[in-house]
């Protein structure tokens, strides 16, 4: 099994004259221990489960970019993209610009989004739940056809929520045939489908019912001609590892079940004041001892 990292708390020791350094040591921490994946939650305020919009909250791709500069092996992403952020053009520049700088490191995870107060409180355009798949589907489209070739396949795109001209794409990313990409959320009528149709990874919960989700993912991607096993499972969830590593043998243990039902990759959301200690912890602890599940 791999083993990924999320950050989505950034209060931490030191204040915001600490923020940088604070995420410097994260990432060459994860980078040195073998974690696979490094990720930044995409939100403009930070979410009630982490202290509400008055904590403090870092814009995802600019974070990203830094974490690049301070490592050279991790995968890179944004767990997960809001749709409603960004148009998809610039959206798949992004993602590319990110790509090129970090040496073909980047991967997309997106989602429909969830937090409705950040984009009302910012003036950011928050449309149904329906429009917003329909939105997905669409920017998933044209990131592939920007992805496409030497510098994107420059055909005209008509949508009903988006249109290009044309979609070009210079530099090209690194990542070929693209950076891959996960879409976020278990929903088994739209999403779950959606990753069967378009995706290379899935992001679940690892509650009692991802056996189950799992299933419904293979019944879609035999409707949809996909390979099942080609798909990249991830989970999400905090990790706690207690004080000084004493619960690190119950995650490494969690973690082995995950991969007996057929988890790829386990992504730790860390947070608390001192993160480095965390991921130093689980680096040492547990990366290692489940390696081989």
């Amino acid at each position: 099994m791999k083993v990924g990292l999320v950050i989505g708390d950034f209060a931490w020791t030191g204040g915001p004259a600490r923020i940088a350094d604070t995420l410097a040591e994260i990432a060459q921490s994860a980078d040195d221990a073998g974690f696979s994946l490094l990720g930044v939650g995409d939100h403009v305020w930070q979410g009630p489960h982490a202290g509400g919009p008055e904590s403090p909250m870092l814009e995802c791709f600019s974070t990203l970019t830094l974490l690049a500069a301070h490592t050279r092996r991790i995968r890179l992403a944004p767990i997960v993209a809001g749709v409603h952020f960004r148009h998809p053009g610039m959206l798949a520049k992004t993602v590319t610009t990110l790509d090129v700088l970090s040496g073909g490191r980047a991967m997309l995870g997106l989602g429909v989004g969830w937090y409705e107060d950040e984009a009302r409180g910012l003036g950011i355009p928050y449309p149904s739940l329906a429009d917003r798949f329909a939105m997905l589907e669409e920017t998933v489209q044209i990131c592939h056809r920007m992805w496409d070739g030497e510098q994107g396949d420059e055909r005209p795109y008509e949508g009903a929520h988006y249109r290009l001209e044309r979609t070009l794409n210079l530099p090209q990313s690194i990542t070929r045939p693209h950076p891959p990409i996960l879409i976020g959320g278990g929903g088994e009528k739209k999403t779950l489908r959606l990753v069967a149709k378009y995706a290379d990874a899935c992001n679940l919960y690892p509650g009692p019912d991802l056996p189950a989700k799992l299933d419904v993912l293979r019944g879609h991607c035999e409707a949809e001609g996909r390979d099942y096993d080609a798909i990249e499972k991830t989970v999400i969830f905090p990790f706690d590892v207690g004080a000084d590593g004493a619960q690190a043998g119950e995650l490494t243990d969690m973690l082995r079940g995950l991969a007996a039902l057929g988890v790829d990759t386990a992504m730790g959301i860390i947070g608390g004041p001192d993160p480095v200690r965390t991921v130093e912890i689980v680096g040492k602890k547990v990366v290692p001892a489940v390696a081989d599940a």
